[in-house]
């Protein structure tokens, strides 16, 4: 791995891979929780937005032909702290994914013939959000489970602000935060001359320093249970904690934790919810550990005259934390390391996760984090457990 920073303050990360493929990312430090409540969805709009032309390819078929043409692929997504874009092309066309990504985050256009187009194309995918209970029992769930921090806000935003965006309040923004030292750059596969290729295209990248916003949510002190109803046939449950961002050390454990409890078909939630007792068809753990939050969740599909009855079974797997077995923190542990080898095996999830763990700290813990995963013990989940587990938050859509 070779990590450089120019001269205005940009970040570029390098992984050589041998690969026919080559991906650049590009990681822009903002998402939903740097909006102030008049900006909420302004970053995923603006994700958006960059694809619809720039001053050099004016039109959103001039810059997606750039990259399908040679069989390539881009694509962006915003969250809670982060917006990234990619392109993944065979290596000898590194030059053109540079260059496309170069053009779109340095001359987008937003013009506002496109800005008012693309609103109705995020409307629509705010309802398709929030008409799919898969998807929006996530934000109920983060609506209820924070109290202070502004990950209780949906990615997405508000209709009522996207509505009333203009160019000048998107052009504000995006120069806001748009700026090289706010950014980083991860390059993966087997190509020469990626400095070269980047500096000759970035170093004319300017901005203001950002300065990083940090705030404190309060550790859960009661248990809350919410529910809405929907027309749908199945009850959708979700019970969630509050845990600790990325770089906590606990987040390692809770990685192990989701090992025992959320694996494929053979997790405990799995066995003893759907295998036992058939009560559910979708059930398991989501354990989210970001830059500046976390929270460990258990989720289930099932028939709504059951809520209880999960309900009890989950927090009794989760009782049975503190009577792990060595067999099953081994389990989770080559489980892990398995799924997290064969995931970066893809130049694109490596590029990624190097951006991820730079975010949080450094991209060497990318490196770091099986060795971490294996110095857990029987002890350190029976802590965490104990710690962490206490007062959740249910999140239920009622199914008819």
């Amino acid at each position: 791995m070779h990590k450089i920073t120019l001269q205005n303050g940009l970040k570029i990360i390098f992984e050589h891979k041998k690969s026919n493929s080559v991906v650049v990312q590009v990681l822009v430090k903002v998402g939903s929780d740097h909006e102030s409540i008049t900006e909420r969805g302004i970053s995923h709009f603006i994700e958006h937005l960059v694809f619809e032309g720039t001053t050099h390819r004016p039109t959103n078929w001039d810059l997606s032909n750039e990259i399908e043409k040679v069989g390539g692929s881009f694509n962006a997504y915003t969250t809670n702290e982060r917006t990234c874009f990619y392109v993944k092309v065979l290596k000898k066309h590194f030059p053109l994914a540079v260059e496309i990504l170069a053009d779109i985050l340095q001359n987008p256009l937003f013009n506002p013939k496109e800005l008012e187009k693309e609103k109705n194309v995020v409307m629509k995918e705010i309802d398709l959000v929030n008409d799919e209970p898969r998807f929006y029992q996530w934000v109920l769930l983060q609506q209820n489970l924070f109290e202070k921090h502004p990950a209780r806000y949906p990615t997405y935003g508000d209709k009522k602000v996207i509505k009333g965006l203009n160019q000048e309040k998107i052009k504000n923004y995006f120069h806001k935060y748009y700026a090289p030292s706010n950014m980083v750059i991860s390059v993966v596969g087997d190509v020469k001359e990626w400095k070269k290729r980047i500096i000759e295209k970035f170093i004319g990248l300017k901005g203001q320093k950002v300065r990083p916003v940090k705030i404190v949510e309060p550790p859960a002190t009661k248990t809350k249970e919410v529910k809405e109803k929907k027309d749908v046939a199945n009850t959708y449950i979700v019970i969630g904690f509050k845990s600790v961002p990325r770089n906590h050390p606990d987040s390692y454990v809770l990685e192990v934790i989701d090992g025992i409890l959320g694996r494929g078909q053979s997790g405990r939630m799995f066995t003893e919810i759907r295998g036992k007792k058939g009560l559910a068809y979708d059930v398991g753990t989501e354990h989210i550990s970001d830059i500046n939050f976390g929270y460990f969740a258990v989720y289930a599909t099932i028939n709504g005259k059951n809520v209880e009855k999960v309900k009890k079974l989950i927090l009794d797997e989760l009782g049975k934390l503190q009577k792990i077995t060595l067999k099953d923190l081994n389990e989770s542990k080559t489980f892990i390391e398995g799924d997290f080898y064969l995931d970066i095996e893809d130049n694109q999830k490596v590029a990624d996760q190097l951006l991820l763990w730079e975010h949080a700290k450094d991209a060497e813990l990318l490196n770091k984090f099986i060795p971490k995963i294996k110095k857990v013990t029987i002890g350190d989940v029976k802590r965490v457990a104990a710690k962490y587990f206490q007062y959740y938050t249910m999140a239920v859509i009622e199914g008819k």
